[in-house]
This record gives C-alpha cells, sequence and structure tokens, in this order.
C-alpha cells in the first residue's frame, strides 16, 4: 500500500437543514471542521452522490478527502464505495465518523472494524464495501432518555446542555480523526480513551 494514498474521512448524517443540529449529524459536523482546518471547502463530486473536500493534513502530509454523503444515512455506502474507487482508496484508510449510542455523551472512541451496533450508516457502508475492517471514530451520543425510542433520539437535537459542550467535542472527534491518520487506531485509543 503506498503511503501517499488518501485518507477518505465519512462524516454521517443526513442532507437538508432540518436534520444539522441532529445528534445523528455529528459526522458531518466533524467532517465539516476537518475541511476548515485544512482549508477545504465542500463541494458536489461528480462521481458520487456525495459532497466531498480535499486537502493535506499538513505540508507534504497526509491527503485526506473529506466526505458527506447525500443520500440519507441508510444509503451512505454507495457513494464511499464509489469515492473509494475513485480516489483509490485502501479499507485501512476508510474513516467513518458517526453518532454512537453505546458511548456515553462527552466521550469519543476510535476503533477498528467490529459490528455496526443498530447503525444504518455503518450498515450501509460495510455492505458496499464488502468489509467491516475500517477504522471508526464513535461520538458518544449516549441512551436516550425513559422509553425515547432510538430513532427518535437521534433524529432529535442536542439537548441545551449538551450545546454547551458540543462544539469542543466535535473539536475533541477531529483531533481523534487526525491522529488515527498520523500515528493510527491504537495510538489514538491510548491518547483519548482516557475520558
Amino acid at each position: 500500500m503506498s503511503d501517499d494514498a488518501p485518507w477518505l474521512v465519512v462524516g454521517l448524517g443526513n442532507p437538508g437543514r432540518e436534520y444539522a443540529g441532529n445528534r445523528h449529524n455529528v459526522g458531518f459536523m466533524v467532517a465539516e471542521l476537518l475541511a476548515s482546518r485544512v482549508g477545504a471547502k465542500f463541494g458536489r463530486h461528480r462521481r458520487a452522490h456525495a459532497e466531498a473536500a480535499e486537502g493535506r493534513l499538513s505540508v507534504g502530509g497526509p491527503r485526506l478527502v473529506l466526505v458527506k454523503p447525500l443520500t440519507y444515512m441508510n444509503l451512505s455506502g454507495a457513494p464511499v464505495s464509489a469515492l473509494a474507487q475513485f480516489y483509490k482508496v485502501p479499507l485501512a484508510h476508510v474513516i467513518a465518523v458517526h453518532d454512537e449510542l453505546d458511548v456515553p455523551f462527552g466521550q469519543v472512541r476510535a476503533k477498528r472494524g467490529g459490528g455496526e451496533g443498530g447503525h444504518n450508516g455503518l450498515r450501509s457502508m460495510s455492505k458496499s464495501l464488502g468489509a467491516k475492517e475500517y477504522a471508526r471514530v464513535r461520538f458518544g451520543i449516549g441512551r436516550p432518555p425513559g422509553r425515547q425510542d432510538p430513532a427518535d433520539y437521534v433524529l432529535s437535537d442536542f439537548s441545551s446542555a449538551e450545546r454547551k459542550e458540543l462544539d469542543f467535542l466535535v473539536d475533541r472527534a477531529a483531533d481523534v480523526v487526525e491522529a488515527v491518520v498520523v500515528e493510527g487506531v491504537e495510538w489514538a485509543q491510548n491518547k483519548y480513551h482516557g475520558g
């Protein structure tokens, strides 16, 4: 595998203003912050139903292709697979950034492979890529309160208390993505899984 192979960083979310502040859209939020960090702007990609932005983490550093699928969550895999082929990105260089019910709010976790935990975006990616061994940056949103349906919970906006911490946590998630790219998943786990 070429060291200069780009990294495909997929922010999972739903397109449209009505979804912008949803818990399910933290992947988009992280992708947008990463784009601003590398000085790139999102635009429609001609080969996939997605917005993409390209840049390098540093001068001569790893190349990032940041992706926001425009297909809605449960169909995210098709544009991801098309862009992975277009940019010749190996599976080891694919990172999904997504909301995670099984991680408490305020925590960000990195891992490689594993199940989808009922996350339709991950399920679609795994099916379209034909594998599950891509990296994930899991943004904790915690479990819904009381008897609220998880499907309704992920499509609701962050609470006012959560919004006070949201910018910091999106920033932290972007840091975790950069750590996975530069140092690897295990290094990112050791550095960021303390809290």
